[in-house]
Parts: C-alpha cells; sequence; structure tokens
C-alpha cells in the first residue's frame, strides 16, 4: 500500500492554497498554480491536472482574468485530508484485490479483513484531518501531532469515501 505521488501533491498544494488564500484579513486573495508550483517545486502542468479534478469535485473554486487563480470552495474546516485523495481518484489501498474480495483466485485471501480494516483506519484518521487542521500546525511553526477531532464523524466520513472509491 502507497500514497502516490498524485495524492501527496493535491494536499500539499491545498494546502498551500488554504494558507497562501487567507493572508488578506477582509477577502481570500486568489492564488495561482504558478506560485504554487514555485513554492511547492510541483510541475504546474501536474498542478493543472490535479486542480481540474479538484474544481470538478467542489473544492476548489477558479477566478479568471488578470490576479485570477483559485480559491477554496469550502471552508477550511469543512475540507479534510480523506476528500482530497478521493477527488484526484487516488485509492488508499491495502488489501491485493482494491476491496473486490477476489485477492486468491476469485477468493478472499486469508487476510483480507486485517487489510480492510486497516483501510478504514487510515481513511478514519484522514477524514478527521481538516485542511484547518493543517494550517493551524503550519501556522505555529512547530512539528504538532494532528489528531482527528471527531472519530465517529471521521469513521462514517471514511466509509462513505471508500464505499464510493471502490464503486468506481
Amino acid at each position: 500500500m502507497r500514497l502516490t505521488t498524485k495524492g501527496r501533491f493535491a494536499v500539499t498544494a491545498m494546502l498551500d492554497l488554504a494558507i497562501n488564500e487567507t493572508k488578506d484579513a477582509l477577502e481570500a486573495k486568489p492564488v495561482t498554480l504558478a506560485g504554487i508550483s514555485e513554492r511547492q517545486d510541483i510541475s504546474l502542468s501536474y498542478l493543472e491536472q490535479l486542480f481540474s479534478r479538484l474544481r470538478r469535485q467542489g473544492l476548489v473554486k477558479s477566478i479568471r482574468g488578470p490576479g485570477g487563480g483559485y480559491n477554496l470552495a469550502k471552508s477550511h474546516t469543512e475540507i479534510s485530508v480523506a476528500e482530497i485523495i478521493n477527488a484526484v481518484d487516488e485509492q488508499i489501498d491495502a488489501t491485493q484485490c482494491g476491496g473486490h474480495e477476489n485477492c486468491r483466485d476469485e477468493g478472499r485471501c486469508m487476510t483480507h479483513d486485517l487489510w480492510s480494516a486497516l483501510n478504514t483506519k487510515i481513511l478514519e484518521y484522514l477524514a478527521g484531518i481538516t485542511l484547518a487542521d493543517m494550517v493551524a500546525s503550519q501556522k505555529s511553526g512547530q512539528k504538532v501531532l494532528i489528531t482527528p477531532r471527531n472519530c465517529t464523524a471521521a469513521h462514517d466520513k471514511a466509509v462513505a469515501i471508500n464505499t464510493a472509491a471502490i464503486a468506481n
């Protein structure tokens, strides 16, 4: 199981966007992909692909024209890391079968439930971490252990995300 560059870069770019759009106290200033690209050392063309997906999933909105760029489409507190990863079609899955229960000769392997439960725990954790949590951690300038706020809500959100990912 691994989180690919796509998921990592999407989370990094969204965190950069959240930090940099909040610099104006009265109004969210659009952030350019070129700025994110430069600050985070991520290819501009790759960011364009990621933000296209993030926009289609309703996590960011684009502002056209001079001074344009991107803003978050929701509050920092409403966007979880799991949503970001899911929006770019990234699947976090420790099973060999992708949740289809055909790991071994079209049947379940002996450890399927173990890996499936691990998937749920990882998704619960990521669903419980918001952009607001990560922004606060970055702004404090200290290494902060981020822990999910509401495990029950995170669990419900993780199950919904995992079910949607398997359905696709």
